[in-house]
């Protein structure tokens, strides 16, 4: 396995349009790093470019330390997963896991070791004499992902493979994927725009926006501590809480943003000397593990707020209620530029 690197690469498309900027970021040996971002934010041109399916307009790309930015996608010894399972129909999935080996001229027993290896990694040895059309869309996506590791090359790259699956087989499959990832140890670069998928999936994540790079770290430290309102607000469900204006007994200072999160605000009764605000209470979302209350405060023109709280919690639509804040949960940043204030 290698390192996977680059070095302020950017790639300009005709008349300007897409692309990704000035963009420097490592990936290291056996690691597994997540590129996640809304539509648009360069994340999966920024896997063509390191795939080798795009050229950079500008930078350097090095995989194990070798500069690959002109090698073409066949000299670079990486394996892609795609959104779509591009697997070949009339071939059985016993053929459509040996079919880059074969192109390889590799022997017939090296191909079968590996096959068989694969097969039983993923365990879809019941499967190997099926074809394509007689699998579930959980089955494809393991061969497909099967496909790419009996190549064994220098690093994976995903580009949302999970996406076509529905909820229950994308959460089999995420997990299967992190368990394969630790078993192999190698290094894998994974796109999505699902920042749950990311949380749970990545050693380390790296939110995109606009073809830029807004933070680089453990998911962790990217949810408790964000360098930017952008992230903020996307890392995290439901998505911190960003207060302009006065809040109650909460001052925000002017040309200054307050975030914090739904799960740092608690519901007081409305006469409580802990109030800080009185608000009235719009929706109540029940979502199963917890409930997602949608207030609003009055005062001085509506601002809105979202709090986290117990399933077996009785909060009635219509009511008033007071909020208390943890003072210490704060978040502040810039509201020109966005970037957290220290």
């Amino acid at each position: 396995m290698a390192a996977i690197t680059l070095e302020r690469v950017a790639k300009v498309f005709d008349r300007g349009r897409g692309g990704v900027a000035d963009v420097s970021l490592e990936a290291a040996d056996g690691e597994l790093l997540v590129l996640v971002g809304p539509s648009g934010s360069g994340k999966s041109t920024t896997l063509r470019l390191i795939a080798g399916l795009e050229s950079p307009t500008s930078g350097r790309i090095l995989i194990g330390g070798r500069d690959v930015t002109a090698v073409p996608p066949q000299g670079r010894d990486l394996a892609m997963v795609f959104q779509s399972y591009a697997l070949y129909p009339h071939l059985s999935v016993r053929d459509n896991l040996g079919f880059g080996l074969r192109m390889r001229r590799l022997g017939r027993e090296e191909i079968d070791r590996r096959i068989s290896r694969v097969a039983a990694t993923l365990k879809i040895e019941e499967l190997l004499d099926r074809k394509p059309a007689q699998l579930s869309g959980g089955q494809r996506q393991r061969v497909a992902l099967g496909r790419a590791i009996v190549r064994e090359p220098q690093a994976f790259l995903f580009d949302e493979p999970l996406s076509n699956l529905d909820a229950s087989l994308r959460l089999e499959t995420r997990t299967e994927l992190a368990l394969l990832h630790r078993r192999l140890a190698a290094t894998m670069i994974y796109v999505t725009h699902d920042q749950e998928e990311a949380m749970k999936l990545g050693d380390r994540i790296v939110v995109m926006r606009d073809g830029r790079i807004e933070q680089v770290g453990p998911p962790a430290t990217v949810y408790s501590s964000p360098d930017t309102l952008f992230v903020a607000r996307f890392v995290g469900s439901p998505p911190m809480n960003a207060l302009t204006r006065r809040f109650g007994r909460l001052d925000v200072p002017a040309g200054t943003v307050i975030g914090i999160r739904p799960h740092d605000v608690s519901l007081v009764d409305a006469g409580s000397p802990e109030a800080e605000a009185i608000v009235n209470v719009d929706l109540v979302e029940p979502i199963g593990s917890e409930q997602h209350v949608h207030l609003t405060h009055d005062e001085p023109d509506g601002q809105n707020l979202i709090v986290v709280v117990a399933p077996d919690g009785a909060v009635e639509v219509g009511s008033h209620l007071g909020v208390r804040f943890r003072r210490e949960r704060l978040h502040h940043f810039d509201a020109a530029s966005g970037r957290r204030l220290t």
